[in-house]
């Protein structure tokens, strides 16, 4: 049964995908006591990802912040994963986003912003967070995007 935090997922017209499966040797999300931490969520999308390349070259920063969106999507069915329902979230404690870049692309906060925006229509005042964006040279699979998310549960 979704919850309430389902709930407004579906009037947004988005649904909680199914966790995507670890690339190497890690859990998509671990739980230590009131917290989750999820690992580098990518922009996958039915086990493919959506768009390759670097933002400010093969990708454009509005394609990227959309992608940083699925990427939230995809850390809120690992926070699921662990936590057994989005209801027990208290709050978006960090996010820490990562962008591959152009050597000349400086937008890397209005990418991860995609992320942020997300979980803010989602979850509210419980969704907004302290935030890291960082531009890199490359990421797993030349994925254009990746994001981490920590949040913080009240126990049930």
């Amino acid at each position: 049964m979704a919850g309430a935090v389902e709930a407004k997922l579906a009037e947004l017209g988005l649904a909680l995908p199914d966790v995507v499966p670890p690339l190497a040797s890690y859990q998509p999300a671990v739980r230590s006591g009131v917290y989750v931490y999820t690992s580098g969520q990518l922009p996958m999308v039915d086990g493919k990802l959506a768009v390759t390349g670097k933002v400010g070259a093969e990708v454009t920063p509005d394609e990227a912040r959309e992608l940083a969106k699925t990427c939230a999507l995809n850390a809120l069915a690992a926070v699921k994963s662990v936590a057994g329902d989005l209801d027990r979230i208290a709050r978006v404690v960090k996010v820490v986003g990562f962008v591959a870049s152009a050597s000349d692309f400086t937008g890397q906060p209005g990418v991860i912003n995609g992320a942020s925006e997300l979980l803010g229509a989602v979850l509210g005042d419980k969704g907004v967070h302290a935030r890291s964006a960082v531009g890199v040279a490359v990421l797993p699979l030349d994925a254009p995007v990746e994001v981490e998310v920590q949040v913080e549960l009240v126990d049930a």
